[in-house]
């Protein structure tokens, strides 16, 4: 999987971002700060964090005035510790200034979300579970938290509707059925595309089994229920526990031998990392 942002998604979230907080202009630094005065200054770590987002700090700084230099002392997917540089910026201090914000909002955002998806990552180490995010994002701004589940070290489950076939609840009472809704995803979705299904049941399991789904989602089940879940499909199916997994639960999961788990929490509950920027003394 290619881990890089495109160019076209960053300057269109970018620009849209700039327009949402400079609007017409920024008078407080216009009224107060010179046009000729530059700046240098340090983008400071203010807690442990795996870093995402520095493409984003780049382009907002380089939007607002395109003489601003952006030097990053890490990589995305790098941990830095309190008081560690992420980023060095020099240039004209109006433009500094009124990029500030919105450069270190998406910092913020992202290495929390790639900070958080670490953590998990690490929680299941050692066994052969990977962590997956979940479409519980901002909207319009899912390209950023997936790009930040990945540099955290997780796993991309799909991006939309429209890249993978994933079966719930509420299809499967549209459908009447578990295999009647597989059956009939198998006709309509493109060769080759995986189908998964969701299961809440262990006749529902059966039933997925049955149909030849190629992953079964095991939703809201205890550990012992998804044990026992495993070992009927025993190998016959990729297997994804979801619903409920918290960083205290979700190596009791991966024990039980599943595949896959995905986690919603990574991207709608992730804490921003603390970041600031702080004007070196000239």
């Amino acid at each position: 999987m290619d881990h890089r942002l495109p160019s076209e998604v960053v300057e269109e979230i970018v620009s849209r971002a700039l327009a949402e907080d400079v609007g017409a202009g920024d008078i407080t630094t216009e009224a107060t700060v010179p046009a000729d005065v530059r700046a240098r200054g340090e983008i400071i770590a203010k807690q442990e964090a795996v870093v995402a987002g520095l493409p984003l700090v780049e382009a907002v700084f380089r939007n607002v005035d395109s003489g601003i230099v952006v030097e990053p002392a890490v990589q995305d997917g790098g941990r830095v510790a309190p008081g560690e540089v992420v980023a060095r910026v020099e240039g004209r201090a109006r433009g500094i200034l009124t990029g500030e914000r919105t450069a270190l909002n998406f910092l913020q955002h992202m290495s929390g979300v790639a900070t958080l998806a670490a953590r998990y990552v690490k929680a299941v180490k050692g066994t052969k579970a990977r962590i997956l995010d979940t479409r519980k994002t901002i909207p319009g701004l899912r390209a950023l938290d997936k790009y930040a589940v990945r540099m955290g070290g997780a796993h991309n489950h799909r991006m939309g509707l429209f890249d993978a076939v994933l079966i719930k609840d509420n299809h499967i009472r549209a459908a009447g059925a578990v295999a009647t809704a597989v059956e009939r995803a198998r006709a309509a979705a493109p060769e080759g595309a995986v189908v998964e299904v969701e299961t809440q049941s262990m006749a529902q399991v059966e039933e997925a089994v049955g149909a030849g789904a190629d992953v079964i989602m095991l939703d809201n089940m205890s550990p012992e229920e998804v044990k026992r879940a495993v070992e009927l499909i025993a190998g016959r199916a990729k297997t994804e526990v979801s619903g409920g997994v918290t960083l205290e639960t979700v190596r009791s999961y991966a024990e039980c031998g599943v595949d896959y788990i995905s986690v919603g929490e990574i991207t709608h509950s992730a804490r921003a990392a603390d970041f600031s920027l702080e004007f070196l003394e000239e």
